[in-house]
């Protein structure tokens, strides 16, 4: 089969396309034939060294939809020529409140999906929505379910919130508005581009403003309000920027910090004042990756996508990403 391959660390350049063997499911898996796959950061990411424990030669990839061809020993046939998505990680463990030691997010070290097959677990695979094209229902996968467990799980998100997503642009954060907005939250957001604050408000974000400008918080406040829920993920100096739209008792959820730690750190007697809460956060549980699909087929929900690619173009996806040229997700169509 055709894999996309990372033997570097000098950019969407490390990248190759090398011909590997099918795998064969082990008992208990599936091996899924790929329609689609979807980029995240963390792809591109490990394509330029700033990713931990890269082992390399990798078949990087996180998200997937496709078509069931084969099963394990010991699995139901049942399940064969399923349509189905794939639950981006492996091994969360017991802990509901954080994932065990051995848990992973799909691709590197075990094969990911930017391949024309891929062995999972049988528990790993859902139903694709009747509703959503292939590309569509890989678009969902770790973005998705990262900014689930940030918005529901832990935002505890309800109707009336007003909710503040930073970075508007990314994947994770468009499905932060996403979520947010269907549960009757409204939404306001922040990027330093216009164009994407339209795009996210012609999706159903209220407000849009530029962290650019150094008033915009002072702006926010003045023609919004207070802000119930921040979710973030960019950290550094902006961070207690944020902090400062919150409303008392307000909380502050985060699942990144592209921008590093904040170089004064953080104002504490703001915190404690206030009484704001602040939760890290990462992708979510299978548990929670099935609600999500629920909650999408129950809504007929689509994701914001910004481009599909063919497979064979898959470095020149990596590049518009490493440039965050995106708005919304970037597909993979194997042919």
């Amino acid at each position: 089969m055709r894999a996309l391959t990372l033997s570097g660390s000098d950019g969407p350049s490390s990248l190759s396309f090398v011909d590997v063997d099918v795998p064969d499911p082990r008992p208990d898996e599936v091996r899924v034939k790929l329609k689609c796959a979807a980029l995240n950061r963390r792809d591109v990411w490990m394509t330029v060294g700033q990713y931990p424990g890269i082992q390399m030669p990798a078949i990087a990839g996180s998200d997937g939809s496709g078509i069931v061809d084969a099963v394990g020993v010991g699995t139901s046939k049942e399940c064969l020529d399923s349509e189905v998505v794939i639950y981006p990680a492996l091994e969360w463990g017991d802990d509901p409140l954080c994932g065990g030691k051995n848990f992973r997010v799909l691709g590197m070290p075990d094969q990911g999906t930017f391949a024309e097959y891929i062995c999972v677990p049988k528990s790993s695979i859902y139903p694709k929505p009747m509703h959503l094209s292939w590309e569509q229902a890989a678009a969902f996968p770790l973005a998705g379910l990262t900014a689930w467990r940030a918005v529901v799980t832990h935002g505890e998100v309800k109707k009336g919130d007003k909710v503040l997503v930073t970075g508007i642009g990314g994947g994770a954060a468009g499905f932060a508005l996403l979520w947010a907005k269907e549960r009757g939250a409204e939404v306001i957001v922040t990027s330093s581009s216009q164009d994407k604050i339209n795009t996210a408000m012609r999706e159903g974000a209220v407000a849009g403003y530029n962290y650019s400008n150094d008033s915009w918080v002072k702006e926010l406040r003045s023609e919004i309000g207070s802000i119930d829920l921040v979710i973030d993920s960019g950290g550094g100096d902006g961070m207690n920027t944020v902090l400062d739209a919150l409303k008392n008792g307000g909380r502050y959820v985060f699942f990144g910090a592209t921008q590093g730690n904040p170089s004064r750190g953080l104002n504490m007697a703001k915190l404690f004042f206030k009484q704001i809460r602040i939760q890290g956060t990462t992708m979510g549980r299978l548990e929670e990756f099935q609600e999500m699909f629920d909650f999408v087929s129950d809504n007929k929900l689509e994701p914001i996508i910004d481009q599909i690619f063919d497979f064979s173009d898959a470095i020149v996806a990596h590049e518009r990403m490493l440039h965050s040229q995106q708005m919304g997700k970037i597909v993979l169509r194997f042919a």
